[in-house]
């Protein structure tokens, strides 16, 4: 009984709104504490349209009793409007769009920063850990994308649909024209394709952001620049340094962060706490 009260005080609904960092359009998720402990901010895989971690931020604000902000900071241009005209952004734009928000939104130093990256935004919170080791107290990755698998057939045919502008721009195309279906045909379709196993809140954002033709070429865009500086080595020196404040979350049948990768963070960092999950 004790524990369903706790639960019916601490579970809240996270709060959507639009602000502007650095002079970009960003859609932001967010449950705030009365006397925060520490401030989560959960940066998102690609695509990056913030609505799709509804679900997260709000258990998330429910599992740590309430005791923490837990806010979700969206990608540029992946967005249900184009507040951008078109403009492409770069995993590096992407990154620094996030360090930016820390710096106007997260003022208080008193608060510590707990980063949580899911997907390439693990990587991406790696990068901002680096640049902002003082306020942030604690970095965990989420099924992380830190480097490419040659090995793997989806990134290979991901990476070269990425690579072409031509094929992303009739891809994206393509995708935006299930836009002008009706709404009930479009969640018909999505749910009974690629979202067989997702939640209504994932169905419905797919279809009111994925299907606008800026969005999908940002997607790919980013992709591409993924593919890129993802082909390089992780920083394993970085994160043998701070392996007490890292801690890592692998899936059994995740290609982004395969099996392979856990062997590989577990060897070169044989502190890191890195559990297993079946996806």
């Amino acid at each position: 009984m004790g524990r369903q009260v706790l639960q019916s005080k601490t579970k809240k609904l996270a709060n959507f709104r639009l602000c502007n960092v650095s002079s970009y359009a960003t859609e932001i998720l967010e449950i705030i504490a009365e006397k925060p402990v520490f401030h989560a901010l959960v940066i998102p895989g690609n695509p990056g349209a913030v609505l799709f971690y509804k679900e997260f931020v709000e258990s998330l604000y429910e599992w740590l009793g309430g005791s923490v902000s837990v806010t979700a900071v969206g990608h540029i241009s992946h967005t249900k409007k184009d507040s951008e005209r078109g403009r492409l952004f770069s995993l590096q734009e992407q990154i620094d769009h996030k360090i930016d928000f820390i710096k106007h939104e997260l003022q208080n130093k008193q608060v510590p920063i707990i980063l949580v990256g899911h997907s390439i935004g693990a990587y991406m919170c790696i990068e901002m850990f680096k640049r902002n080791q003082e306020q942030v107290l604690y970095y965990i990755g989420l099924y992380p994308f830190l480097a490419l698998d040659l090995q793997s057939q989806k990134q290979s045919i991901i990476g070269k649909i990425a690579a072409s502008p031509v094929v992303s721009v009739v891809l994206s195309s393509i995708v935006a024209s299930l836009g002008f279906l009706p709404s009930w045909a479009l969640r018909l379709i999505v749910s009974k394709s690629v979202g067989k196993s997702w939640s209504s809140t994932a169905v419905e954002v797919t279809c009111s952001h994925l299907t606008k033709f800026h969005t999908m070429r940002n997607v790919l865009f980013m992709a591409m620049t993924e593919f890129k500086k993802l082909s390089e080595t992780p920083d394993w020196t970085f994160m043998r340094e701070k392996h007490h404040r890292i801690a890592f979350l692998f899936g059994i049948d995740d290609h982004w962060g395969p099996l392979q990768m856990y062997e590989e963070v577990s060897d070169g960092i044989s502190l890191l706490k890195s559990p297993l999950a079946k996806l």
